[in-house]
């Protein structure tokens, strides 16, 4: 590219003094783009992505779960923990919230975890359509409540711990001859003839139920081949006393037309 020399000794480059060239007649002449315009950094991420009411909401939201997760904990702690001033001034806030859905228990763990499953069974002795007195067989309840939760995501702890809790009042209120101890013996066992008279409801049995009968079967757990160990699985029954059926023992509405000796 040629250049010339200023009068003032500096040197202009051709190119540089001369003008732009112009476009061909009748060409449309493009104008240059214009740089993007700048704005500024936005978060687009997160709660900070969200409007102010959206933020607000959303912070209401997280605060409100977070709150009810630590009462949760908290109660929860308080249940399993030992005794103290907390439990015995609010124990019945305590209950209110962990029963009957977050009871919690130590037997799947140490010092001693079940080794052996127990079913509860019952039995009828109920008025045929002839007038007869006959007996039905024995009904395993604790297999209607394993039935209920096996492959159920979300089971019941109504079908998990009613008969089962129910089963341990009984246990804990009456001696080994089966003799209530105080007022809470004869309350588990009106507790446990109403359950077992809930189950019986939804069976058709033939006729009215008179009398009831409970029985628990105990079976040691089978010791897994590796082990060596031989384990002694046949079960063994304790054997509950009949129990006349009174209209307390019915479930609400329901008249089974007890006789006179079972009122």
């Amino acid at each position: 590219m040629e250049s010339y020399e200023n009068k003032d000794g500096t040197g202009t480059s051709l190119g540089s003094a001369l003008p732009a060239p112009r476009p061909p007649e009748g060409e449309a002449v493009t104008p240059a783009a214009a740089p993007p315009a700048t704005t500024p950094d936005r978060p687009d991420r997160g709660i900070a992505a969200l409007s102010r009411p959206y933020q607000a909401v959303a912070a209401v939201s997280v605060t409100l779960v977070a709150a009810l997760v630590c009462v949760h904990l908290t109660m929860v702690f308080l249940h399993v923990a030992p005794a103290n001033t907390v439990t015995k001034s609010h124990g019945g806030a305590v209950q209110w919230w962990v029963y009957p859905e977050f009871e919690q228990n130590w037997k799947l763990f140490a010092p001693n975890p079940l080794q052996q499953n127990i079913a509860v069974e019952a039995r009828a002795e109920y008025t045929a359509a002839d007038g007869s007195r006959r007996t039905s067989e024995w009904i395993d309840l604790s297999a209607q409540d394993g039935e209920a939760i096996r492959g159920n995501l979300l089971p019941s702890h109504i079908h998990q711990n009613q008969l089962r809790r129910g089963w341990d009042f009984f246990l804990g209120s009456h001696d080994n001859e089966a003799r209530p101890i105080g007022v809470r013996g004869r309350l588990s066992e009106r507790y446990i003839r109403r359950i077992v008279m809930m189950r019986l409801d939804d069976l058709d049995l033939g006729g009215p139920v008179q009398r009831v009968q409970l029985r628990s079967s105990t079976r040691a757990i089978e010791a897994p081949p590796w082990s060596g160990e031989k384990t002694n699985t046949r079960p063994a029954h304790r054997v509950l006393p009949w129990w006349p059926v009174t209209a307390a023992d019915l479930p609400a509405g329901v008249d089974n037309g007890a006789t006179e000796a079972g009122r």
